[in-house]
């Protein structure tokens, strides 16, 4: 009866480990390409850009300032921000990470 048990509660704990793994990676992102401040868009967010070969990002960042890395091609790692992009803009990140 001890072993269904613990059993049990070893499932119960991994898969509800692996199911907040699963939805906290998909609101991650990685991007590689070239940061450049934000001019005149059509979108209303963001304070810089990144762009790579094939796509646009809008960037924010409270922990890193991304002036230091402007015209750098440069990899970002962030969190993507609920609830973008907005009327066909480009996907909004909060950039945690940026590497050369």
């Amino acid at each position: 009866m001890k072993r269904i048990l613990m059993l049990s509660l070893f499932v119960a704990i991994f898969s509800g480990c692996t199911s907040f793994k699963d939805s906290n990676t998909a609101n991650r992102a990685t991007a590689t390409g070239t940061i450049q401040k934000i001019g005149m868009t059509t979108f209303q967010y963001g304070t810089h850009l990144l762009t790579t070969e094939n796509k646009t990002y809008a960037l924010k960042s409270n922990a890193i300032n991304l002036d230091e890395y402007m015209n750098r091609k440069v990899t970002v790692k962030g969190k993507k921000v609920k609830g973008y992009p907005l009327d066909g803009g480009p996907e909004f990140l909060d950039v945690t990470l940026i590497k050369f």
